[in-house]
């Protein structure tokens, strides 16, 4: 067990590198364990920064603030993987950061993330560096419309993706793009995929490493809007996705909790999609239907502690993400019809205004029968009243 750098008799301090959610979770995870949090984000009270007195409302990007989280954590992590390496590496001069510098530096930059991959094996859609149009239309002459063009950094929810169906699409892009500023892109050929697929997989820094079993993933305009688990597919895909999961975080030597996802082609191939290398929207499912959640195994791992059962503890589970409806007000009107649902859990992430498709929250059901599962949870997200 890590000592606290201040106070020997005083709890671990983690020093969470963002606000949001999943920083939020996590916290929640920590003080459960004994530990203490700071957290650092770019605004004040962040759904994260609420719950500690240890609030750096100023953000990463400010020496003066970035030290003093320094000198208040203890061991260091992040919830997102916007954060350049470069600032986590002048983390590390003084304190022990997971995922390390060196693994965001490998996975930040979606080409670097690929070429990474492709090195040690594994199977990816066909992509390619576009720093013009002309490079992008030859793309898609090698490999036929639609192609995908994403932003190498920065890009979530689909925030960052572009469907390019011919040459026209293909200038929309990159005017999109370059709106401001000139961007790195991606190209990606289009997966014509059976389903999508994510495997959570944690990493000590011990060694030790488990995964989460393989679940289906359900999008809404980019965004995850239903988690099945586990996916409604063979044993022998599953256990295949979970071996390719697993040997994604060996190739960027990470440590912590990692959401890869996956495309299952209809040819019955598996190719990765991408790493987060924190915990994932994928992932939320496990704090009801797992033996260890995916936030009290990521805590685990960073501290070198024995890793906890990533088995279900039910037969099936149904998370459904909460996205926003309108701009404006982010906390819902009524949500009694929703909770008249006794078994359906409701996390709400408690985020001050709402915008259309934003994160405001999840709803998880388990049982035994997904047909079941699934017909009570939709019943109980339609009764949402935003």
């Amino acid at each position: 067990m890590i000592k606290s750098n201040n106070d020997d008799n005083m709890p671990i301090v983690l020093g969470i590198l963002g606000g949001g959610q999943l920083a939020k979770m996590l916290a929640l995870e920590a003080y459960k364990m004994g530990l203490n949090i700071a957290i650092i984000e770019k605004t004040a009270q962040s759904p994260a920064g609420e719950i500690t007195q240890n609030e750096f409302p100023a953000g990463w990007d400010d020496k003066s603030e970035l030290e003093k989280f320094i000198q208040a954590s203890d061991i260091v992590t992040l919830e997102n993987e916007f954060i350049d390496p470069e600032i986590l590496a002048q983390i590390e001069k003084k304190r022990t950061v997971f995922p390390s510098s060196k693994t965001i530096s490998l996975i930040q930059d979606k080409f670097i993330q690929k070429e990474t991959f492709k090195s040690h094996g594994i199977n990816l859609p066909n992509y390619a560096k576009l720093d013009n149009t002309a490079e992008a239309k030859e793309f898609a002459e090698n490999n036929s419309f639609p192609i995908v063009i994403k932003t190498r950094k920065y890009g979530y929810d689909g925030y960052g993706n572009f469907t390019a169906r011919n040459h026209g699409d293909i200038e929309k892009a990159f005017q999109k793009f370059h709106d401001g500023e000139i961007r790195p892109l991606l190209g990606e050929s289009f997966v014509d995929f059976e389903c999508e697929l994510a495997v959570m997989v944690v990493r000590s820094s011990n060694g030790e490493q488990a995964c989460y079993p393989c679940v289906e993933t359900i999008q809404e305009n980019h965004i995850c809007h239903k988690v099945i688990a586990p996916a409604g597919i063979s044993k022998e895909i599953r256990n295949k996705a979970q071996n390719i999961a697993l040997e994604c975080v060996r190739a960027i030597d990470g440590v912590g909790v990692f959401g890869v996802e996956l495309f299952l082609t209809k040819q019955g191939d598996l190719l990765v999609n991408e790493i987060a290398p924190r915990p994932h929207n994928s992932g939320h499912y496990t704090i009801e239907a797992c033996h260890t959640s995916q936030f009290e195994n990521a805590i685990r791992g960073l501290l070198g502690l024995p890793l906890g059962s990533c088995q279900m503890r039910t037969g099936v589970a149904v998370m459904i993400n909460l996205l926003g409806k309108k701009e404006g007000n982010g906390v819902p009107q009524d949500v009694r019809g929703l909770l008249s649902h006794p078994k359906v859990k409701l996390h709400l992430y408690n985020k001050k205004s709402s915008r259309i498709g934003r994160k405001m929250g999840h709803i998880t059901l388990t049982g035994d029968n997904i047909e079941d599962v699934l017909k009570e949870i939709n019943l109980a997200y339609d009764s949402l009243v935003w």
